[in-house]
């Protein structure tokens, strides 16, 4: 088990890379078959069993179409969303203010003297809590794993609460695949070991965002990436720097 284990990722990983080698090679193979079946006359056989000449191509398009969608169909197909609070750009925080300087006096108007002693209360200056607005912790471009595998968009850790963030995608379009999902990821070059799963790609182009678990560091991280879990593939990576 432990050997399908290792070797099943390399043999599905090398085969998405060269599916189209593979593409073109299952396609002279066929044509091959089919001299071969006229010169040898199969077809003759197969037009006096018709029956079996049925069940086998059954069995071929049943395993042959399906194969053939999941490994094509993501360089036609594309989705698209956009999510309203990752849409929207987040505003450098205001500067917070100097706590360390006395705060000016206000002036108070001099009320005429009176025998006996003042009752009124002296007043006591108070500073206003300053209220959290969310603060942009990192942020890098997106780049493609190679020519074909296209990566474009911004990748932002954002501080939406006190200790709690968000990843966030926007103007992001990526080349689709099987089984994509979002990390966050201890390398600026891609996918590594201890990377952290935020979740399947929820589109290839668009606007939208993740929740980093709670207790989460984000200067654990070096880089946001789009990874195919399937064939264990990179397809896009953007190395996060500090705000």
């Amino acid at each position: 088990m432990q050997l399908l284990a290792d070797v099943g990722p390399a043999f599905f990983g090398a085969l998405y890379d060269w599916r189209l080698v593979v593409l073109a090679g299952s396609v002279v193979v066929g044509v091959a078959i089919l001299g071969l079946a006229v010169r040898r006359g199969w077809l003759r056989a197969a037009r006096r069993h018709p029956g079996r000449t049925g069940a086998i191509v059954a069995v071929a398009l049943a395993i042959g179409l399906p194969l053939t969608w999941y490994l094509a169909s993501p360089i036609f197909l594309r989705t698209s969303l956009v999510e309203a609070e990752d849409a929207v750009p987040i505003l450098a925080p205001a500067a917070s203010p100097d706590r360390t300087a006395a705060p000016t006096p206000t002036p108070v108007a001099s009320a005429p003297a009176t025998a006996g002693p003042s009752l009124a209360p002296s007043a006591t200056p108070t500073a206003e809590p300053t209220a959290f607005r969310p603060a942009v912790v990192a942020t890098g471009s997106f780049h493609g794993s190679d020519d074909f595998h296209f990566g474009r968009g911004t990748a932002t850790i954002v501080e939406t609460a006190p200790g709690r963030y968000r990843l966030r995608f926007a103007d992001f379009s990526v080349r689709n695949g099987p089984d994509l999902y979002v990390y966050l990821s201890p390398s600026a070059d891609g996918y590594a070991d201890g990377s952290l799963e935020l979740g399947p790609l929820k589109a290839t182009d668009g606007a939208f965002g993740y929740d980093l678990p709670a207790g989460t560091d984000p200067g654990d991280f070096a880089s946001a990436v789009v990874w195919c879990k399937q064939f264990s593939h990179l397809f896009a990576t953007a190395p996060l720097a500090g705000a």
